[in-house]
């Protein structure tokens, strides 16, 4: 099969989408199909991938993201040759899917990787609540009725897109994780280099430092716990906008010698990082199946986290970690200064964390993805053969 993915940021900018594309496309090119992505900006970004495809696009701040609304007629021309295209961005990707391919008989997917609900409060703050979910609300329904399948990549998401009142049959299909990568016997960072003792208990969190993210809570949490027990400490591995602002309240709780902030770091790293350290943690509530989480899991660490959608779904809450509730910052820092002091609790969870991180294998996954195209491409084909779809193929060759 021809699949193309189709997202409004990819490489250089990095995300749990961005890791998600790249892996799927390896994952897929490994099984014999021929896989490209479709994106905007990023022209002098030197590829490290075959059939990268990208469209000029006016660049936001230092984002890495860039703003467009149309292909190139290159990439235009190109799209219309694909078996099946996967959008992982609704609003500009998912407009030009739709556009290109409905009419071609192309069968169109979609995935829903983000809080959008959110991240508009989060991002545009001036814009009330009730004015953001209409408009979701107006735009989500109808864009996923276009579709030929819509998937959730939890429960939790799915719920978050009824809500949205979004009314298509929805699939829920957790996304892949490469677990090798985290399971292999691989030299951890030195404790001493983050300026750790080897006794120290680490909490690790790995990702974007933004505000959605909800990392001031997980400093208050992490304060009371370092206070009861001078042994503990907390990685963040990853940078975003907010690292100055939580770099200020680290000096300010003068938790300086408890917190090391690493900075940005190739995802190729991060199983370093997560074999030297003890538990991962998270506050965040936008998550809607965070790589990060079934990453450390796969790694053997235990996880604590606020009971939400996607984290709520992969944790099971005193098996493989623990949960809490939103805002509960009092049972949030008991749970993790239970997790801090009792050994022999890290390590059963430890060990359920690597069974349940089992189901979302790469190989997995990626079976049941390739399944569902295949039955959507043939289902494609009467569409295909209309006399509309045909016109338009025979303009698109004389292009």
């Amino acid at each position: 099969m021809r699949i193309g993915f189709l997202a409004d940021v990819y490489k250089p900018h990095i995300s749990g989408i961005t890791n998600y594309i790249a892996l799927g496309k390896r994952y897929l090119e490994s099984q014999g199909h021929e896989v490209f992505v479709f994106t905007f900006g990023g022209g002098d970004y030197l590829d490290d991938e075959t059939n990268i495809i990208r469209s000029p696009g006016l660049p936001l701040a230092n984002t890495n993201m860039y703003l467009n609304v149309r292909y190139t007629r290159q990439a235009a021309r190109l799209v219309t040759t694909m078996d099946v295209v996967h959008v992982h961005h609704p609003f500009i990707s998912g407009r030009l899917a739709l556009w290109h391919c409905q009419p071609r008989g192309i069968p169109v997917v979609f995935t829903n990787h983000t809080r959008y609900d959110l991240y508009s409060q989060i991002y545009l703050p001036a814009l009330p609540e009730p004015v953001s979910t209409a408009l979701l609300k107006a735009y989500l329904p109808n864009f996923c009725r276009q579709c030929d399948l819509v998937i959730a990549p939890s429960k939790g998401m799915c719920d978050v897109m009824r809500k949205l009142q979004v009314d298509s049959p929805i699939e829920v299909i957790p996304n892949y994780v490469e677990l090798s990568r985290f399971q292999n016997k691989i030299a951890p960072i030195f404790r001493t280099d983050l300026g750790f003792d080897e006794d120290n208990v680490v909490f690790v969190y790995t990702g974007r430092l933004g505000p959605e993210k909800n990392l001031p809570f997980l400093l208050r949490a992490f304060k009371g716990v370092a206070e009861a027990n001078p042994g503990v400490r907390l990685l963040l591995v990853g940078d975003g906008p907010e690292r100055e602002n939580l770099e200020d309240r680290v000096s300010y709780m003068r938790l300086n010698k408890h917190v090391f902030f690493a900075g940005m770091v190739s995802h190729d790293e991060i199983p370093r990082y997560l074999k030297a350290s003890d538990v991962f943690v998270t506050a965040s509530v936008t998550e809607v199946h965070p790589l990060s989480v079934i990453e450390a899991m796969a790694a053997g660490l235990p996880v604590l986290g606020i009971d939400s959608p996607g984290v709520g779904d992969s944790v099971e809450d005193g098996v493989t970690g623990f949960l809490a509730s939103e805002e509960d910052l009092a049972t949030f820092a008991a749970k993790m200064m239970r997790l801090a002091s009792e050994d022999g609790l890290r390590c059963e969870m430890s060990a359920n964390a690597k069974k349940a991180a089992a189901e979302y294998s790469v190989d997995h996954i990626g079976e049941i993805m390739i399944e569902r195209y295949q039955k959507l491409v043939q289902q494609s084909f009467p569409r295909r053969r209309t006399l509309r779809s045909r016109w338009l193929q025979i303009m698109d060759r004389l292009q």
